[in-house]
């Protein structure tokens, strides 16, 4: 995973931190569209691959909700206390953390071991997948959309469990 240190700055991830002025009670609104970010969408943005102007967009759009594995990955990549405070301040904010469930874990295994197998990935790869797939499945759950940049995984696991997944 690339390293967090340039989204330590906190451009606009300071307003985005909290993912929406909207409690969790907009989780049920049939009405509001709700969205995961991928970790990849953070580096992206850190790495200034991704304009202000996006990040804008994408709150606009929907309630944005942080995904544990997200914020886990996020965690394990930082190298700097910069970084570390930034990841901090993320969680912190967040309204509503969403986490995958034990029906997920199982679920992700089978998709692992379903592409995996016929694309002959090895431990490596395999490992990584991992956590998209429960990047998908917890948005899948809560009816989510996935916005990333890693297009290759979420094109595979859209198709695979029906979810909606939106490229940057």
């Amino acid at each position: 995973m690339a390293s967090t240190r340039a989204i330590a700055s906190g451009r606009s991830w300071r307003a985005a931190a909290a993912g929406s002025s909207r409690g969790a009670s907009a989780d049920h609104d049939r009405r509001v569209k709700l969205a995961i970010l991928d970790t990849s969408v953070y580096i992206t943005h850190g790495e200034h691959k991704l304009s202000d102007v996006v990040l804008t967009a994408l709150r606009r759009a929907y309630v944005v909700r942080h995904s544990a594995v997200v914020l886990s990955e996020l965690r394990r990549g930082t190298s700097t206390n910069a970084g570390r405070r930034w990841v901090a301040e993320l969680a912190r904010a967040a309204t509503a953390i969403w986490a995958p469930a034990a029906a997920d874990w199982w679920d992700a295994g089978r998709l692992i071991q379903q592409f995996g197998d016929a694309r002959h990935w090895n431990t490596s790869k395999r490992r990584d997948f991992q956590n998209d797939a429960l990047i998908a499945l917890t948005a899948k759950r809560h009816g989510a959309t996935v916005v990333t940049a890693d297009r290759a995984d979420f094109e595979l696991l859209g198709s695979a469990l029906h979810i909606q997944v939106r490229f940057v």
